[in-house]
């Protein structure tokens, strides 16, 4: 039984490998093209090559349930059109213990992508698109075509980019009165977190004093400010890029402010559900393999699953925004199509047993 298991493990596992790479390098070419055209001077085609390197494991982590999908049809199928899966039923293995076999792996890559999705991807995607926003922004907020604004009490501030690990890059700041006439404005190069206070580095500040102005420089600065590093990461970046933990912290933050937090708390469900996801779309493959696909061409199979993961896409980035839209719950919203997946998975390997 052990040979077996490596058996299946290699067949389904590989093929997996092969169809995550498939998409995940299409995506990617996707993404070049469309980066193209964000060309400039100090974002060169290089630069769009390097940013699309950098969100990788964001897109091998979104894209891989509908890997398992086909690689579990394709791997499967390999072994039904060759009649080794008529073999193994014939030697005494049922077809609930074939599903477990299947099953084995694919846990195993649940539990990997899921630590792929919760360490790696917030990290790389905040770099990645800080390192872009830095090279296609100017040197202060009037120059700049992107980077990000907060408000904190009177006063208003602009970054072109926010690395992680705590470091700003083009800090501009704007200080009103509560009369709302501009105090000062100041510009630094770039600020570091020290711990409890961040401290810039290299710039100017501009005082308004009635009808005159009066410009001084500095090296260091101390900046006493309740923003963290952690703060600015949750503010920053979309919630599809943040880990599991930050997106139910944040989500609880709003809702104690009295804020929307219903597209964090959704993009959390979706996360954390991913597993259950995974799990009904491989049940899907297995009873189609095992049923109605039994007897099928290589290419229909295929056919076959990208047309239930795109049905199985559909239906979540529909019932996601409704339950935004609507107020029903986000986990409803996700869940659903994945107990449905798992339903007609069980009444098919039912049928076929």
């Amino acid at each position: 039984m052990r040979r077996l298991s490596a058996y299946i493990t290699t067949a389904v596992i590989s093929a997996i490998a092969l169809v995550l790479l498939v998409i995940v390098a299409l995506d990617a070419v996707g993404a070049i093209i469309d980066g193209v055209g964000d060309v400039s001077n100090e974002y060169t085609f290089n630069q769009v090559m390097i940013y699309v390197a950098l969100t990788l494991p964001a897109r091998i982590y979104e894209h891989i349930p509908m890997a398992c999908l086909t690689g579990c049809l394709i791997g499967l199928g390999s072994l039904a059109n060759n009649s080794e899966l008529v073999v193994m039923r014939s030697a005494g293995v049922s077809v609930l213990r074939i599903v477990g076999l299947v099953l084995r792996p694919i846990l195993v890559l649940i539990v990997v992508g899921a630590l792929f999705g919760e360490y790696m991807v917030p990290y790389t995607d905040q770099y990645a698109e800080s390192r872009r926003m830095l090279l296609k922004s100017g040197k202060s907020a009037q120059e700049s075509t992107s980077g990000f604004w907060n408000k904190e009490g009177h006063e208003f501030m602009h970054f072109n980019a926010v690395y992680p690990g705590g470091v700003l890059f083009g800090v501009t700041r704007y200080h009103f009165d509560e009369n709302h006439f501009l105090l000062e404005s100041s510009f630094s190069k770039r600020a570091t977190y020290q711990g409890d206070h961040w401290v810039e580095e290299y710039g100017s500040t501009t005082h308004f004093l009635g009808d005159s102005t009066e410009v001084s420089t500095f090296v260091l600065r101390d900046w006493e400010t309740d923003l963290s590093p952690d703060l600015l990461r949750l503010v920053v970046m979309p919630p599809e890029s943040l880990a599991m933990r930050s997106l139910y912290s944040y989500s609880k933050y709003l809702k104690e402010q009295g804020q929307d937090n219903s597209r964090y708390k959704l993009v959390f469900w979706d996360k954390a559900m991913q597993p259950l996801t995974i799990v009904s779309l491989v049940l899907i493959a297995i009873s189609f393999v095992f049923g109605p696909l039994r007897q099928v061409t290589m290419g229909y199979r295929i056919f076959a699953g990208v047309v239930v993961g795109l049905v199985f896409r559909t239906s979540q980035d529909l019932l996601g925004p409704a339950s935004v839209v609507f107020g029903f719950s986000p986990f409803l919203a996700v869940t659903f199509p994945a107990l449905v997946c798992c339903l007609i998975g069980f009444v098919l390997l039912r049928r076929a047993a």
